[in-house]
């Protein structure tokens, strides 16, 4: 580790110096100046591998060298992660902006690339998409955005140019790059990510804003829906996102009701949600007569399917009532297959997918969270540090140990 200065002065506490003598981490140096330099402390920006300290005007500035590696880990190849270095990110550029992430929450798309489910996946990759990160600095013409802000990330990197971009859909982008999907994620120390991907939320925990995306899925889906007062809502799939997906069912005003095979997801559905009407499913038809039951034989004027099973999926247009909607929110490489005439066809259904989400979903959601409409104290049920993240990760796969919602803290 080596250090130098620039500009008028030099270190107005010798503990600064003594702080480069032991190695600390650059966060650790920038709480030392903040705390032990009179002087305060302005933004903060990673050039050539240095760390760039920028006190208000009149005060010294000051330019640390760092080591020029990082910490990732990474999905060498399915079931395989590793811990590797890489490169420091470059100063944010015009319209970027440099984080670091805090957070990093695990779904079912983190789950499907380390199984090699994931038919968007590509290897190597370092994961993490649900992400809760803090502002270092911003390049030129940021203006959403400052040093010190939390936020939530938008991870889906669209094109801007083609057809469904210039529409307005930017979810499903002909050039779409998600990261931690296609290209590499925040299971790292820091990252630089255009500026119109992030979202403020300094009235949230880093841990609400790494929740967020998982949240927008669902938010989403419902919306492609479109429920209404007075209509049944029938979730198939209790998993990460069927819970996005309910909470936004319930926020319609519609009756919402949660399908599922696992028992100990449904009593979490009761319990920690408030949704009473709940069907186990056992694969032999009784479900259909427990959904006939409850809806007085309408069915669901909405059924959407988080499952990303096919068999769930090809079955989700058996409960949907005449005239309802289906919408696919889980992903299968499988075939999808149902009968036309009987199902599709008679009771003029209308089928969706649901990709993604969309800007505005995210800014919806902050708020909900923030005005307690979202209650996101019962999502998080297991946690780690990320020097203990490839050890675990195997066990959040196992139904028995409850995880709804795992999340990593990278500092």
């Amino acid at each position: 580790m080596q250090y130098y200065r620039i500009g008028v002065g030099g270190f107005r506490d010798k503990s600064v110096r003594s702080a480069f003598d032991r190695e600390q981490r650059p966060r650790d140096l920038q709480a030392l100046c903040r705390d032990r330099c009179r002087c305060g402390l302005g933004q903060t920006a990673v050039r050539n591998n240095v760390i760039v300290f920028v006190s208000p005007v009149g005060s010294p500035r000051f330019n640390f060298a760092v080591s020029e590696n990082m910490k990732a880990i990474q999905l060498e190849k399915p079931q395989s992660f590793r811990t590797i270095d890489i490169a420091e990110p470059a100063a944010p550029g015009a319209g970027e902006v440099l984080v670091r992430v805090h957070r990093v929450g695990i779904c079912g798309t983190d789950i499907s690339g380390y199984l090699g489910k994931m038919p968007f996946f590509s290897y190597p990759r370092i994961p993490g998409h649900e992400l809760g990160v803090e502002v270092l600095a911003t390049g030129a013409g940021v203006a959403n955005v400052k040093p010190g802000d939390r936020c939530s990330v938008e991870p889906y990197m669209n094109c801007q140019q083609c057809h469904p971009c210039r529409a307005g859909h930017t979810n499903c982008c002909e050039n779409l790059k998600v990261i931690g999907v296609m290209i590499d994620g925040g299971m790292t120390e820091r990252i630089l990510l255009p500026a119109r991907k992030l979202h403020p939320a300094n009235q949230l925990t880093l841990e609400q804003c790494a929740l967020v995306e998982t949240l927008a899925i669902g938010c989403h889906a419902v919306n492609r829906g479109n429920p209404v007062a007075g209509e049944n809502v029938l979730v198939i799939g209790a998993g990460p996102i069927g819970l996005s997906v309910i909470e936004f069912a319930k926020l319609s005003g519609a009756r919402t009701m949660v399908m599922d095979l696992n028992a100990q997801r449904l009593d979490f559905v009761r319990t920690k949600m408030g949704v009473a009407d709940t069907i186990l499913t056992k694969g032999d038809g009784s479900e259909l007569e427990a959904l006939k039951q409850l809806t007085g034989g309408a069915m669901a004027q909405v059924v959407i399917d988080a499952t990303g099973s096919n068999k769930s999926m090809s079955q989700a247009l058996g409960y949907a009532g005449f005239a309802g909607r289906v919408v696919y929110v889980g992903i299968t490489q499988q075939e999808v297959t149902f009968p036309h005439a009987p199902v599709m066809h008679r009771r003029e259904l209308t089928l969706m997918a649901s990709r993604n989400a969309l800007p505005p979903d995210f800014t919806r959601i902050i708020k909900l969270i923030a005005d307690g409409q979202i209650d996101t104290r019962p999502w998080i049920t297991h946690q780690a540090v990320f020097d203990e993240m490839i050890g675990v990760f195997p066990g959040w796969l196992k139904p028995e140990t409850g995880v709804i919602k795992a999340v990593v803290s990278i500092a």
